[in-house]
């Protein structure tokens, strides 16, 4: 792999909202990085340092807008893709996704497979059936608890909350709470309400009923140690995708390329495939 310019910020204006990306190189088809819940594209500065592409912070989500009238389903993050890809006039990509990013992602897909050269799945929120939202997500759901759930959410209560998404019980490295922390505002908390709350188990499994119209090769990438999403729903995706391979990550979380940094090349390496 050649050199790579410096990962950049940038804020461009779509639907009348600030859209924040990190960005790096200049591929003519670019990996398109999409993160989880709760936080940004702050998790992919690995990848982008290794080879480039472009992290997108979703609408509600980082540094992107978070008005109260925005869309925050998943038709409306998959319809939100499509309108950043034409804005950027970017025509194909190379996805890399992550838990609803994921979701978004992959229902983007299968609406415009055409435009998705290779994809990567990373602990994925599934859709498929038999998914059922793990605590805090299914309090979160619950109304006033919900509330009240997302408003204790302070840094040391996320700190304490990653040692369980981490594979190694301990909290996840100090600047991705942080970054998560910073994240989690008043626009934030009410983003990831309103999502939760509009994505029950049966939309997300009819939702997916298409996946297999999504015939760009694909790795699935799980960590066995997920405590929200089963490893059974890693192989769910890579039997339902149209070309998918399942690598299953026995030491690694839910966030398994933070929990082991050598993912990220693993990522880059099926990417530039």
């Amino acid at each position: 792999m050649g050199a790579v310019p410096t990962v950049t910020q940038e804020t461009l204006q779509l639907d009348g909202q600030p859209v924040y990306l990190r960005r790096s190189g200049d591929d003519e088809v670019p990996i398109l990085y999409l993160h989880g819940i709760p936080t940004s594209s702050f998790d992919w500065l690995a990848p982008l340092a290794l080879s480039g592409g472009i992290a997108v912070d979703l609408p509600g989500f980082g540094r992107s807008g978070k008005r109260g009238d925005l869309d925050y389903s998943l038709q409306g993050h998959a319809a939100f893709i499509g309108r950043l890809l034409d804005a950027l006039e970017i025509e194909r990509v190379r996805l890399c996704m992550h838990d609803w990013g994921a979701a978004a992602g992959l229902l983007w897909a299968m609406s415009a497979p055409e435009r998705a050269q290779r994809l990567v799945v990373v602990n994925g929120i599934p859709l498929l059936p038999g998914f059922g939202w793990q605590r805090p997500a299914s309090l979160a759901r619950l109304p006033v608890v919900g509330e009240m759930l997302v408003g204790l959410a302070t840094r040391s209560v996320l700190s304490f909350a990653s040692r369980r998404a981490s594979a190694g019980r301990g909290p996840m490295p100090k600047p991705f709470v942080a970054s998560a922390a910073e994240g989690f505002d008043q626009g934030t908390q009410r983003a990831v309400l309103k999502l939760l709350r509009s994505a029950t188990p049966e939309t997300l499994a009819a939702a997916g009923k298409g996946l297999s119209s999504v015939t760009a090769p694909a790795l699935v990438l799980w960590g066995a140690q997920d405590p929200y999403i089963p490893a059974r729903f890693g192989a769910g995706y890579a039997a339902t995708l149209g070309d998918a391979t399942l690598e299953t990550v026995p030491d690694a979380g839910h966030w398994p390329w933070i929990d082991r940094p050598q993912l990220s090349e693993r990522i880059v390496a099926y990417l530039s495939g």
